[in-house]
Formats: C-alpha cells, structure tokens, sequence
C-alpha cells in the first residue's frame, strides 16, 4: 500500500452512515479505521447488535482496522489520534433515538455530547487543520417546525407558509422549543463543533440530518423509521403509528449520498459549516405514503395500529431546504430516490431473514 494512502478515522463504524462511509472511502482507495464497540445493541437490545455489520466491512473491505474503543473514554479518544495519524475525521457515534434517550439521559449526554468533546479535543491536540465531519440532526431545531402553519390533505401533512415551500433552512431557530433529550443532547454536540471550528479554526462541518436510511440500517421501533417500517411488514408484525394520523412527514436520504457529500466536504473542507442534509422535498414521504410504497413492493398488507397522542417534541413535517449545502457544493447530488430506496432496505431485510 502506499505511503499516500490517506487514512479516514469513523466513528459508529458498523452503524449505518458509518458502515455506508467506510465502505465509500474504501472504494475511492482510503484506509479506513473504524471506531465502534456495538454500543447499539445495549441501547436497543439484540435487535439493535451491529456485530454483523462490523464483521461484514473486515471481510469486504481491504484495508479496513477495526478499533473496538468507546468515544465516551477520552484517553483513549486521545491516545488513538497519533496512533491511526488520521487525514480526516467522520464522527457518526451516537445515541440516536428521540425516545431511549429520556430513559438513559446520562448515557445519552455522555455519548452525544461528552463523546463529541472527547473527539473534538483529542482531534485539537493532535493536528487543528483535520477536516472534522459530525452528524447531528434535525431535533436541534425542536418541536418549533410545527408552529410553522400546516396544510392537510388526505396523506399527509404540509407546510402552508411559503417561506417553507423548499423546507427548513440552516437559519431556523434552534432556540425556546422542546427538543426531548436526545435533541438537546445533540444540540449541545452541534454547538461545540461549530465552536471548535470557530475557536480553533478548524475545518469542521455539522450535517443536521433528516431521515438518513439504506439497507445497512439495523432499525428498531425506537430508531429507524423507513428500516423498522419495511421489517414489520417483512415480518408481519404491527407497526405503531404515534399521533398526526399518520401523516407525519420526513425527508428520506440514503446513506451513500450522505457518504457522497462528506466526500465532496473532504475535498474542500470550510470552518464551522452547518448544513441541513436530507431527501429535500421530492424525496418526503408520510407514515401513510410509506405503507402503500412498502405493499407494492412486498405485495403483504401494512398492519398497524395508532395511537393518537404524538411523540414528544416529535415533527409534524420536517424537511430538508438544500439550497445551501448545493450552493457551496454544486457537484454533489442526489442519486437514490425514495422508491429505490425502499426497495433496497426490503430486499436487504429479506435477506438477512433468510440467511
């Protein structure tokens, strides 16, 4: 291998956008070092273990090193810096559920927040000018999206103000709504990023997702909304819809578009960016729109239940407004739509059913 292979250090390594990035870098001739210690699995349970992603980057990818390390242990966080010597940094290591997180909001902040600083100065320590990509998301902005005037029709919810018609932008506020834990925890993660950029002058991005799945995703009823949808109608189990007649609406992004962005990020990094990383508008969907797409798929009807008290702090529609993101990269865009998507989580999930 070359002295110039360049090396790329991911966190939450066998999750999703984890996975989905090592195995992009990898591709584009990256070494990639993985950081992940299936932290999932004690947040969500057996359904939630991840060892089999892990296993399935160390057989596929070339030059792909595990680390079995938690970023919420800052001395290791900072002994692994000149130990892996990274060129860039991808950070996709948390505790991700809205709901989990108000039943272990110790563990919550120390992963989403505490686990964020731990890298952020490790990185400080070792070298200011590596780019620096975090994954947040969209419960920064809190439940004040649905302040935002609605309009209904017979699937779904949507935005009746037209400063919305492309979706929330970066400048929405983040500030005087209710977040849930998982929010704020994340929120707090997002600030310190920006502000280590700002501080330190370092190339650091905040990517605010909106509804990021693939066939990758282990999803979970508390965690997964399109991956956990398209397993209960695999497997015949019913799915809760929460509130809003189910017409709750989310922009959907695949995971190797968010790889493809923090690819075109790498390649001309700026300070302290935010960027709200979704689907966009053509790639939303509501609770009710996804159930009649996964039964044409499938062919097996969508068996449900409701109940009618929403998620706390939960959106009644949010997506994704990417004017900014393709105004400072214009090279990038979006290569899977909705559909493809869904079919792909479907035949994933049908085979690991089958072995």
């Amino acid at each position: 291998m070359s002295k110039q292979t360049r090396r790329l250090l991911v966190t939450g390594s066998s999750g999703l956008i984890g996975s989905e990035v090592c195995r992009y870098f990898s591709a584009h001739g990256w070494e990639v070092h993985g950081v992940d210690n299936n932290q999932r699995a004690a947040f969500f349970g057996p359904e939630g273990d991840t060892r089999w992603n892990q296993h399935r980057l160390a057989s596929e990818l070339p030059h792909f090193i595990h680390h079995e390390a938690d970023i919420r242990d800052r001395e290791a966080m900072v002994h692994l810096m000149p130990t892996v010597r990274p060129d860039a940094i991808v950070h996709t290591a948390a505790q991700p559920s809205h709901d989990r997180a108000a039943g272990i909001p110790f563990e919550d902040f120390d992963t989403n927040a505490g686990g964020t600083v731990n890298l952020l100065e490790a990185v400080r320590r070792h070298r200011t000018n590596l780019p620096f990509v975090h994954l947040s998301t969209n419960k920064v902005y809190g439940d004040a999206v649905n302040r935002i005037p609605m309009q209904e029709s017979a699937t779904r919810y949507d935005y009746a103000d037209p400063d919305y018609t492309n979706g929330i932008p970066e400048t929405f506020s983040i500030d005087q709504s209710k977040h849930s834990l998982f929010g704020a925890s994340k929120l707090a993660a997002d600030i310190y990023v920006q502000e280590y950029g700002r501080y330190f002058d370092m190339p650091t991005a905040v990517l605010r997702g909106g509804c990021l799945t693939g066939p990758a995703h282990a999803g979970v009823e508390l965690h997964g909304f399109l991956s956990y949808l398209v397993k209960c109608n695999l497997e015949d189990r019913e799915y809760t819809i929460y509130g809003y007649q189910g017409k709750q609406v989310r922009d959907n992004i695949h995971a190797v578009d968010v790889a493809a962005f923090i690819d075109v990020f790498l390649q001309a990094p700026r300070v302290a960016e935010v960027y709200n990383l979704g689907g966009g508008k053509e790639n939303t969907c509501s609770i009710l729109e996804a159930f009649v797409m996964i039964e044409e798929i499938s062919g097996k009807p969508m068996r449900h239940t409701y109940q009618p008290t929403p998620r706390s702090g939960d959106h009644q529609c949010y997506y994704s407004d990417l004017r900014k993101i393709r105004a400072h990269y214009p090279g990038w865009r979006l290569t899977m739509d909705l559909r493809a998507t869904i079919e792909q989580i479907y035949e994933a999930w049908r085979t690991r059913a089958t072995g």
